[in-house]
């Protein structure tokens, strides 16, 4: 359990901060939310509580998230859209020294050009955030979406 406030907001901070970057498509500020050795992934509901590793979208280090980030920005096509996240209050799970095991609920909209916005993706994220001198960094992201299915692709992070 977290006692500390100021942690708290920072978390909290850590969470909104994340999800501006992302719907900013600020993709080098996104790689910087993450460790050096660190771990993200979206991977879906059903392989998550069966403890199957198949996961949508896998990356092991910093090094690959940069690798992604350049991906998105060069060489990926794809028909542009924009994302919008709604994130929940985190939840504490564990506090233990420079390290915080935390969750919240996530729903990320999709707009289109010239499209209606949708639901694009809703789900929850499963964090190990270490404290740094730098901050709040996220050891690990795992970003547990609750369907099965993802229309077309998943191009940007969520």
């Amino acid at each position: 359990m977290m006692t500390d406030s100021q942690a708290y907001f920072d978390l909290m901070r850590l969470y909104a901060d994340y999800a501006s970057v992302v719907d900013a498509a600020d993709w080098d500020k996104w790689v910087d939310f993450f460790t050096e050795e660190c771990e993200y992934k979206v991977q879906p509901r059903e392989n998550y509580e069966r403890g199957f590793p198949l996961a949508t979208l896998s990356l092991l280090s910093r090094g690959m998230l940069k690798d992604r980030a350049y991906g998105i920005r060069e060489t990926l096509f794809h028909d542009p859209y924009y994302q919008r996240h709604v994130v929940g209050v985190p939840l504490v799970l564990k506090h233990d020294g420079d390290l915080i095991v935390s969750e919240a609920n996530y729903a990320v909209f999709r707009t289109k050009l010239s499209q209606d916005s949708t639901v694009f993706n809703v789900g929850r994220y499963l964090d190990r955030v270490r404290i740094t001198p730098l901050g709040l960094k996220f050891e690990s992201r795992l970003c547990i979406y609750d369907t099965e299915m993802i229309p077309n692709s998943i191009i940007y992070p969520i």
